[in-house]
């Protein structure tokens, strides 16, 4: 088949790292944050530049144009852009979790998604929060989607169904590939924080599905994918922790973000009201917090990329993650969150009530941490549960997805 070459990059060389190219954009990005919540979508700008800088085709298979990227390297970007803008970063980062996904679907769905339009993108919604009914060929598919990260930008949806035999009886669970033109965005992204994602709800009224568009997620969730091209080890890669680990790394981003506001402020000789303190910086408790601070986003961070690794090892491998990883890889992003939010609270706690005015970006900051690190694949106590029975040997499990 003939290769599409990806869009020439806006930020620099083209021997420039994914990381690199993300870490230019920041500037642009906090310029536009503001903007992308009252807005409550990521201004067009930003798509723009992160489609210029080839930031929306990491996963896509080069087959294709795309990039293939190691997910060590999709996890950098999904951090670097997360210290200009959370709702980008967070919208990038589920376009390109959901483009991998795709690379899973045999070639004939990934030739319709990306055989017109190299760039097309696609969001998805795990959940099968839908009703099938059997036809000749496929399946026809009504239900409401909340939470469609991305969908204000997508051309392409995968999402979260039954699959059903002619009987109506469920054999299945599967994620059904449909183009954005057959579905009906409803706006009800209403929040306190992500504001800038419009993670709507997504509405299908009886749409046919084929079956070569219809991904068994229970088969995939242990490492049985219908892509034809098994050499291709991105797609090899564990789903879940696939699916969980992404979601950590505008965590990182985020305390990363307000690390850099705080010791800006300092830097600019920021005092501590009522002391004798002209200079916080010169304060031995400000310098602890401050390191504390620090070291909670390294442990993150740390924690973050050896997931990464392990899910990158595995799959260049060829072998599938082992349970007790793949449980690991669900702590691990807890633990991601956690400690993310953990280093923002200390640097909240430097910088004082004076985060919180409309006019600091910390308030935003923390807004979008408090919110992004609670999404329900992220939750620390689960992935703790879950991990402890996998170390345990307990077959019976808290979640299927592992």
């Amino acid at each position: 088949m003939t290769t599409t070459p990806a869009l020439s990059h806006s930020t620099g060389t083209e021997d420039e790292t994914p990381a690199a190219r993300a870490a230019a954009l920041v500037p642009l990005l906090r310029a536009n944050a503001a903007r992308t919540e009252e807005g409550r979508r990521v201004v067009d700008e930003n798509i723009e530049a992160l489609t210029r800088a080839g930031l929306f085709r990491l996963t896509v298979p080069k087959r294709f144009g795309g990039q293939e990227a190691d997910f060590r390297t999709f996890l950098q970007v999904g951090s670097e852009l997360a210290r200009g803008c959370a709702s980008t970063a967070w919208v990038a980062t589920l376009v390109n979790v959901c483009n991998w996904m795709v690379g899973l679907y045999p070639e004939r769905a990934q030739q319709e998604v990306w055989g017109a339009d190299p760039h097309a993108k696609v969001c998805g919604v795990l959940a099968p929060n839908a009703t099938s009914r059997a036809v000749d060929g496929g399946q026809l598919v009504s239900g409401r989607w909340g939470f469609a990260s991305g969908s204000l930008h997508s051309q392409w949806a995968t999402l979260g169904m039954p699959i059903v035999d002619a009987s109506g009886r469920q054999v299945d669970q599967g994620a059904a590939l449909i183009p954005m033109e057959e579905l009906t965005v409803e706006d009800t992204w209403y929040v306190a924080g992500m504001r800038g994602t419009g993670s709507n709800t997504l509405v299908a009224e009886e749409v046919f599905v084929p079956d070569h568009r219809i991904l068994s997620v229970t088969q995939a969730v242990q490492g049985v994918y219908p892509t034809e091209y098994k050499n291709e080890s991105l797609y090899r890669s564990a789903l879940v922790p696939v699916l969980a680990l992404v979601l950590a790394a505008p965590q990182v981003g985020m305390a990363r973000a307000g690390m850099e506001v705080v010791t800006g402020s300092l830097a600019k000789g920021k005092g501590i009201s009522y002391t004798f303190y002209e200079r916080a910086a010169d304060s031995p408790s400000t310098q602890i917090q401050l390191a504390e601070a620090a070291h909670l986003i390294d442990t993150a961070e740390l924690h973050l990329m050896r997931a990464a690794d392990d899910i990158d090892t595995w799959a260049a491998d060829g072998g599938y993650m082992p349970f007790v990883n793949r449980a690991r890889v669900r702590m691990d992003t807890g633990y991601v969150a956690r400690r993310s939010r953990e280093a923002l609270d200390v640097l909240l706690s430097i910088q004082g009530a004076g985060s919180f005015a409309e006019v600091s970006p910390l308030q935003r900051i923390w807004r979008d941490q408090e919110t992004a690190s609670r999404h329900a694949v992220i939750n620390p106590a689960i992935a703790t549960e879950l991990y402890g029975r996998a170390l345990l040997g307990i077959e019976e499990q808290v979640t299927p997805l592992i």
